[in-house]
């Protein structure tokens, strides 16, 4: 399979754009900040992205452990709002307190989580069986229900799934899903909507890329979806005016931000756009962030 690069993961998105949510209200032209230091002060909530604004991969930036200590410094409120959802969050807070930062349980919410709250209430979940889709071995026992890791039995038998992750998945198992599903069609639930995540090395297909071309009714949990915005601006206790959603994608971060009606800023040196100039791939979706800064 094709290892996309920025054009490639861009086109992708533009393709499936009718899955995603549509928001209006965008400024003219973005400010350009060299970090995100000048915003600290203009709002009372920070969403941040994970892959691309905390991390890429397995690597954390630098310039981001000392934007939290500046954003705690100031008494802002912050909450991470993340689309991993291979792991529980608990593995991801273990992460980021490895990579020097402070979040508590409270301030780290997971797509894995969001889904895992519709999975309890759906009703397939009571007596029916879900194939999860994710890394070998990952755990699955914090999930509602009978979730087990797919196998080829599954596909005929499971009464839904579940895509949590993308590695180790191949077109072959792509194939496979896909003529299950047209022979006997079952709920799929994903719980991370990224087409791409940033990696040291390039990017990485996500569910987000597979689960846009299943004949199946899909339902997404993350960003840019409503709900995932929605409990972060809980979570925060503040009205979406008064938050920006920090990330480095303009069909996730940005446009979940602006569809929620926070302010938004595009952080365009990690991640995403990474060694790109953004404005090309902005004035050719209309997708304008409030703010872009080279580095968090």
């Amino acid at each position: 399979m094709i290892r996309p690069d920025v054009r490639w993961a861009f086109a992708r998105y533009r393709a499936i754009d009718h899955h995603l949510p549509r928001a209006e209200g965008f400024p003219k032209a973005p400010e350009i900040l060299p970090d995100l230091g000048a915003i600290v002060e203009r709002y009372e909530g920070f969403i941040l992205d994970a892959f691309g604004v905390l991390n890429v991969g397995g690597t954390v930036i630098a310039t981001a452990v000392e934007r939290i200590a500046q954003i705690r410094a100031a008494g802002k409120r912050l909450v991470v709002l993340t689309n991993g959802a291979s792991q529980p969050r608990e593995v991801a807070l273990a992460k980021y307190h490895r990579w020097g930062f402070d979040f508590t349980a409270d301030e780290v919410i997971a797509s894995r989580d969001l889904a895992a709250a519709h999975l309890a209430a759906h009703p397939l979940t009571q007596g029916g069986v879900w194939a999860a889709i994710g890394p070998k071995g990952a755990p699955l026992a914090d999930l509602p229900g009978d979730v087990r890791a797919i196998d080829d039995d599954l596909l005929r038998a499971a009464d839904g799934f579940l895509f949590l992750g993308s590695e180790g998945w191949t077109e072959a198992r792509q194939a496979a899903l896909v003529a299950a599903l047209q022979e006997r069609p079952r709920p799929v639930i994903c719980a991370n909507p990224d087409v791409i995540a940033p990696r040291e090395t390039g990017f990485t297909w996500e569910p987000g890329h597979y689960a846009a071309d299943l004949p199946a009714p899909v339902t997404f949990f993350g960003k840019p979806f409503g709900g995932a915005l929605q409990a972060a601006l809980t979570r925060l206790d503040l009205p979406a005016a008064r938050a920006v959603m920090v990330g480095d994608s303009l069909h996730t971060d940005i446009l979940g931000g602006r569809a929620a009606g926070c302010g938004t800023a595009l952080v365009a040196g990690h991640g995403f756009f990474a060694g790109h100039d953004p404005m090309p791939f902005i004035r050719a979706t209309g997708l304008v962030p409030d703010v872009i800064a080279s580095v968090t």
